[in-house]
């Protein structure tokens, strides 16, 4: 006779993976990230909900190397759009699905499963990597979450990443890292708390601003690809950029800024006005915020070229379009002759260092430009329409 219910979510191959995986990462995360990763002493056999900043794609691996046994990420559905690739993840490591820029209730259910077996779960409260080097915006939906769960939580703190990996880069600086819990909430404290106070002291915890000059982070091209997370010039406005080696350059008015070493910024013969990265991406995103988006109903914002693809949720992605003509507007995104009204767009976001998700109707598309393609301009415009919709038009957060 068959037995009914559902299997497990844990397997003991988990476990042995895990194990195997820490003796090639370990040494492989100390050489090319010169990190310092703090084992979690005090875990014993008791699961976490590990909550942690985020800022380099091997975050999720720093905590897997703190903790003992396996622990059980929540992914975006790109990492369940790779056709074999994603059974292959699956099979080794079980993460927990979760569609981004939505309610995912689905994924809560998953904990929720996960938990009753025993398992650890961890989760970026960011959702996006930072493109500045501050802890950017959490959902606020983290705290009943974490109070669901009933799990103690570990506050994974990621120090130096911003510096040795920016999120807009390809390569990696040499330079220090550090993580480590720097803080649990007991389930007892979190009991005590309402959900505004657990997640204002979840923000506490995971907070890191490195949008200054805390060590030297030595590259060759350390302003490569800056042109993903800048779209707004303060000489010329909205344009592109171009970056080589050490430098980017407005392509408009051709002035041209330096990267530092210590991530400071330096005009070349004339004096830039912001000393860090997150100046100038906070001001665009201020500059964002002031513009009448119906000026910009029939002539579009920006163009570029990209290659198109359905994502098809949990199994594989298909390309759509190759090479396509795209066109941001104030009100639509248009991909050759197909137009993508905001109305009926549910989100839209940045996935890795500048692949774009569109979420359309039922549909998701994937966006993929060059190495210079700038999705957070899309990303900053669809949400600015959503909060003028919305009758918030003052309203501040852009989709990051």
């Amino acid at each position: 006779m068959k037995k009914s219910g559902r299997k497990k979510w844990m397997k003991f191959r988990h476990k042995v993976v895990r194990n195997l995986l820490y003796c090639i990462l370990y040494p492989y995360s100390r050489w090319k990230y010169g990190i310092k990763i703090e084992k979690f002493k005090e875990q014993e056999k008791r699961p976490y909900l590990i909550l942690l900043n985020h800022q380099t794609p091997f975050d999720q691996f720093f905590a897997g190397m703190a903790f003992k046994g396996p622990v059980y990420y929540l992914a975006t559905e790109d990492i369940f759009s790779k056709g074999w690739i994603s059974s292959a993840i699956r099979w080794l490591v079980a993460p927990i699905p979760i569609k981004k820029q939505t309610t995912d209730v689905g994924a809560v259910m998953n904990c929720m499963r996960v938990v009753r077996e025993g398992g650890t779960i961890c989760i970026a409260p960011e959702g996006n990597r930072t493109y500045s080097g501050k802890t950017e915006y959490m959902n606020p939906a983290i705290a009943p979450l974490a109070r669901k769960l009933g799990l103690p939580i570990a506050i994974f703190r990621i120090e130096g990443g911003y510096g040795v990996q920016p999120r807009w880069s390809d390569g990696v600086r040499r330079g220090k890292m550090r993580a480590y819990v720097s803080e649990v909430i007991s389930p007892e404290s979190i009991a005590e708390m309402n959900n505004d106070e657990l997640m204002a002291a979840i923000r506490q915890g995971l907070y890191v601003n490195e949008a200054v000059a805390d060590g030297i982070y030595e590259s060759e091209k350390s302003a490569e690809y800056l042109e993903r997370a800048v779209f707004w010039c303060p000489e010329c406005g909205f344009s592109k950029f171009e970056s080589h080696g050490n430098v980017i350059e407005c392509i408009r008015c051709e002035r041209r800024i330096t990267y530092g070493k210590d991530k400071r910024l330096q005009g070349i013969g004339f004096e830039f006005p912001f000393e860090f990265v997150n100046e100038w991406y906070e001001r665009q995103k201020a500059e964002v915020n002031k513009l009448d988006l119906d000026e910009y109903i029939e002539t579009p914002f920006f163009e570029d070229i990209a290659d198109v693809s359905k994502v098809f949720v949990n199994r594989h992605k298909e390309k759509y379009k190759t090479a396509a003509e795209i066109k941001l507007f104030g009100d639509k995104i248009t991909v050759d002759e197909q137009v993508f009204p905001f109305d009926e767009i549910t989100a839209i976001a940045v996935l890795g260092r500048n692949k774009l998700n569109v979420y359309h109707n039922d549909k998701v598309y994937q966006f993929k430009g060059d190495k210079r393609f700038n999705a957070l301009k899309y990303v900053f415009t669809y949400y600015r329409r959503k909060n003028i919709t919305k009758g918030e038009a003052n309203g501040e957060f852009l989709g990051l």
